[in-house]
């Protein structure tokens, strides 16, 4: 994986800008800490840095070939089967990275290089004969790329601080953002960064640049069929699929490892990539994550039910794992909350997000790839709103729309109109799905799938992304492969909740592989701290921003509602701000990530 940045400007010279292009760049040295190249013309200046996993010494970037220039961020899984069809359209090769098999596939097919990619990728190519730049993102959009246009140009970067290195990119932030962040945060609207004036490519969008014009589209999008195959026949399917987007996915120059919680989704995938790496009598390293004092502080909850270690236990014992847990204090989770901010570059999902920059941190040290279990809950329906059917409303993920605007005060409650900001966001989002097969229920299930695609998953990505590659960590996302999810999606419900159970399907297509513990455990999401140290830490860490009258917080929050939620420690919000984790002290962690993102970037709030 890696990090890049990109000034166009077609009336002017650049060639004396070099410094800004630097500065720019060196803001993402966590994504690609490897390497860092430079691509310098008159018109554009390309940064790129490097985190080397495919052909170690030949992949360095930017890339040129026939007078045609890549920088890239991601992996293809399917590069050699690629680089074989283009060997024998005529093509040669001087390096095996999948940069130059992509820079390739450019150069031979021009845009609809992308209908042949299977993998996680966002990239720009510049055409220096005709002065155009083909900028491309994935289909589901596990690799970011975000944009602001200029007068006469465009500015470019994988990530949002890159675009606020520039000079004429403002930290500004405008009262439809604020909506945006106070109504669906830690979750965005795709294709909406928060700031005024930066954009984001949305996933599955391609988009050329040229002195006279800017077109963007959509190049894939899941297309609703009619299910033609029997409850045998489609285990037999989902297992396939599965297992050929896992062993694509193990492609690496250096070793790979799996993060397992114990839990359906990761012990699927740490099975898999074990038995592929026995066949090359390899031991596979696995990873788990916890807290300190956990056993004594745990509480069930309707969503988390059990600690992890039992089941961990049992999958590290049938597939002979080298597995370490990991344990995290209270201390370090507080302490990286502003870390998992700034690589956000917004506020993020608290000690949800900053857990996941240190349990990556720590892998770091053995390794630079992993593969996680993220995105089977959205993918197979994991979630309670998909079949408890009082939780199958509108963005059920996102309950407390009122509850929210409640604590603003009553300045900015008029002003965000919370409730109808999110209710037309919602109506904005209907209108982009695809068309249905099915009945009515089968429909409205279906809107959830998307809405969870659309929304919750993405959230889960860019949370995958910014805090795995702020640790130089690539963890990639078998389920999120667009082979499965084009599957899936058409799978009625009756059967993806075979025997009655959440991922029914997908419990039965790997059975035979996995503890029958395992098989039938309950859905856990991602493991969270209950110590009661963690809730005085953030209790009075906010406590301290409240005696700044400067603060963000004073500004939008009523004062007494914001004293009763740290006195209580969060209980005063009664229902999680997100999903299902983020509740009680999480927010009151949100709350000081807010306060110091418009503080560490001096944001300045403007009218829409």
């Amino acid at each position: 994986m890696c990090g890049f940045v990109g000034w166009i400007d077609f009336m002017g010279n650049l060639t004396n800008d070099t410094k800004v292009i630097e500065k720019m760049n060196r803001t993402l040295t966590h994504r690609g800490p490897d390497a860092e190249g430079y691509y310098k013309s008159k018109h554009i200046l390309l940064g790129h840095q490097r985190l080397a996993i495919i052909d170690l010494q030949g992949g360095n970037q930017p890339m040129t070939k026939q007078g045609i220039t890549i920088v890239y961020n991601g992996e293809i899984y399917n590069a050699s089967e690629i680089r074989e069809k283009l060997i024998a359209y005529g093509h040669s090769f001087d390096t095996t990275s999948d940069t130059e098999v992509l820079l390739t596939a450019y150069i031979h097919w021009k845009e609809k290089c992308v209908d042949v990619l299977n993998g996680i990728f966002a990239f720009a190519i510049w055409d220096e004969r005709d002065e155009s730049l083909f900028l491309c993102r994935d289909r589901l959009g596990v690799k970011p790329l975000f944009y602001q246009r200029l007068a006469n140009g465009i500015l470019v970067s994988s990530e949002i601080k890159g675009l606020l290195a520039h000079p004429l990119v403002k930290a500004s932030v405008d009262t439809n953002g604020l909506a945006a962040l106070l109504s669906l945060g830690p979750s965005r609207i795709a294709g909406h960064a928060i700031f005024k004036g930066i954009e984001e490519l949305k996933p599955a969008h391609a988009m050329i640049v040229t002195k006279q014009e800017t077109k963007v589209w959509r190049y894939w999008e899941i297309e609703s069929k009619v299910h033609v195959h029997t409850l045998e026949e489609t285990r037999a399917q989902v297992r396939e699929l599965v297992e050929n987007a896992v062993i694509r996915q193990l492609i690496s120059d250096v070793p790979i490892c799996t993060m397992l919680s114990g839990g359906l989704d990761s012990s699927i995938i740490t099975a898999i990539a074990a038995k592929q790496l026995s066949y090359h009598d390899k031991t596979l390293a696995t990873f788990s994550v916890s807290y300190e004092d956990n056993d004594a502080y745990f509480k069930e909850n309707a969503f988390q039910t059990t600690q992890d270690g039992y089941w961990i236990d049992q999958m590290r014992q049938r597939y002979k794992t080298d597995h370490r847990t990991i344990t995290l204090t209270q201390d370090a989770l507080v302490e990286a909350l502003k870390d998992a901010m700034l690589l956000k570059d917004m506020p993020s999902m608290a000690d949800i997000d900053s857990s996941l920059y240190l349990f990556c941190q720590e892998m770091k040290n053995d390794f630079s790839v992993g593969l996680s279990g993220e995105c089977a809950d959205e993918v197979f329906g994991g979630y309670p709103w998909f079949y408890e059917q009082q939780h199958a409303s509108v963005f059920p993920w996102l309950r407390s729309t009122s509850e929210r605007e409640a604590m603003l005060n009553p300045i900015w409650q008029q002003r965000l109109q919370l409730p109808a900001f999110l209710h037309a966001t919602y109506e904005q989002a209907l209108t982009e799905m695809p068309v249905f097969i099915g009945d009515e229920v089968e429909r409205e299930r279906q809107k959830l799938f998307y809405l969870n695609n659309q929304f919750f998953m993405q959230t889960l990505l860019e949370r995958n992304d910014r805090m795995t590659m702020g640790a130089s960590m690539e963890v990639r996302v078998p389920f999120a492969d667009h082979t499965v999810i084009e599957y899936v999606w058409n799978i009625p419900w009756e059967m993806k909740n075979s025997g009655g159970m959440e991922k029914g399907i997908l419990r039965q297509a790997f059975a035979d592989v996995l503890p029958k513990e395992v098989v039938y455990r309950k859905k856990n999401p991602y493991p969270k701290t209950y110590h009661p140290r963690y809730t005085e830490l953030v209790q009075n860490q906010l406590q301290q921003i409240l005696l700044n009258k400067e603060s963000i917080l004073y500004e939008l929050f009523d004062k007494e509602k914001l004293q009763q939620l740290i006195t209580s420690g969060g209980k005063s919000f009664h229902i999680p701000w997100f999903g299902q984790l983020m509740a009680g002290p999480q927010l009151l962690a949100y709350l000081i990530q807010l306060h110091e993102w418009v503080e560490h970037y001096d944001i300045n709030i403007v009218s829409a």
